[in-house]
């Protein structure tokens, strides 16, 4: 059971990483365009809340990783700042990302203060980045050094 739930904890917390890093390694390209640039490029975008699910896999599996590790002290310890990253990732998300989103109907509307918005959207999509980032860290090493999954220390 413990090597399923990591296997699916680890493929789930690739796949959102994917993104994740896409939102971090556009930053530098996005963050100064001009306004209608900007709403442009964010079309791309469109349908990406699709990955929601993703992310759902990803919380239950990490979390039954932590409880299914019970007698691994270190993979526990691992898997739990891993679901810690992944709260932290979503707790940036719905408290900046979210609303960024909800304020611009998904960047088809232009409020009057859409730069400071394209900021919180911006920063908040690397600073989940970052944490996606750890979480996918610390599964990656609960794995390596480990005899049951094939290697040695």
């Amino acid at each position: 059971m413990l090597r399923i739930a990591l296997f699916v904890a680890l493929m789930a917390t690739a796949i959102a990483l994917g993104p994740a890093l896409a939102h971090l390694l556009e930053l530098p390209n996005k963050i100064d365009l001009p306004r209608d640039d900007y709403f442009i490029v964010q079309r791309i975008y469109a349908g990406w809340s699709l990955l929601g699910g993703v992310l759902v896999v990803q919380l239950i599996a990490i979390a039954s990783v932590v409880l299914a590790a019970w007698k691994d002290r270190r993979l526990r310890a691992l898997a739990s700042i891993a679901l810690g990253c992944l709260v932290c990732a979503q707790v940036l998300f719905w408290t900046f990302t979210y609303p960024a989103n909800v304020a611009t109907a998904n960047w088809t509307m232009r409020p009057d203060d859409w730069q400071a918005l394209r900021q919180r959207w911006e920063y908040s999509h690397a600073a989940g980045a970052a944490f996606q980032l750890v979480a996918m860290a610390c599964l990656s090493l609960g794995t390596v050094g480990d005899k049951r999954w094939g290697r040695s220390s």
